[in-house]
């Protein structure tokens, strides 16, 4: 059965029929053309579709469409900074080399741009555990979580913290 949804995609207020067997990940994707979202698993085990609902991450794959009616929905493609630049969150992934081959990397910049966004400062082993949703087969994660540090967390000498010798010299005064 079709059922009309209202949602703010981005910013922008949509309205459209979706199948009340549709999951969010497939509207976003196929009606929207918002390809950042990506299906991986379709089992909500590697976070790869993760999207911002009302600014909590949630799985698109198991999210269905029809939930989303009346909420908002933010997708990389909505995610910007100062002046239409990149989110701090983004940046600290280019400044950190947090990206390789880049399938994982739209649901872990909107999980960071959730916890950057919650105004709380985490650790090192914090920061771990709230990404510990999402897979990531290329970067070993210690990148990812150096970008995490840079705009949500504090360096902590003690905890192993190391980047592997890609300090920038202050990294530590965080």
């Amino acid at each position: 059965m079709i059922k009309v949804i209202r949602m703010t995609v981005n910013g922008q207020d949509t309205e459209l029929g979706v199948d009340e067997r549709e999951s969010l990940a497939d509207t976003l994707r196929r009606r929207l053309g918002l390809t950042s979202v990506k299906k991986g698993c379709e089992a909500g085990e590697c976070g790869a579709c993760a999207v911002l609902l009302d600014g909590k991450s949630v799985n698109s794959c198991l999210y269905l469409s029809v939930w989303a009616d009346g909420r908002g929905v933010l997708t990389v493609e909505g995610l910007t900074g100062e002046n239409g630049g990149l989110h701090p969150i983004q940046q600290a992934f280019v400044d950190e080399a947090a990206i390789q081959c880049g399938f994982c990397t739209p649901g872990l910049v909107l999980t960071g741009a959730e916890i950057a966004n919650s105004g709380k400062t985490y650790t090192r082993e914090e920061l771990r555990e709230l990404i510990s949703g999402h897979l990531c087969r290329c970067t070993g994660y210690e990148n990812i979580l150096n970008a995490l540090e840079k705009v949500a967390g504090r360096r902590d000498k003690d905890s192993g913290a190391s980047d592997g010798g890609a300090d920038d010299g202050g990294a530590d005064d965080w």
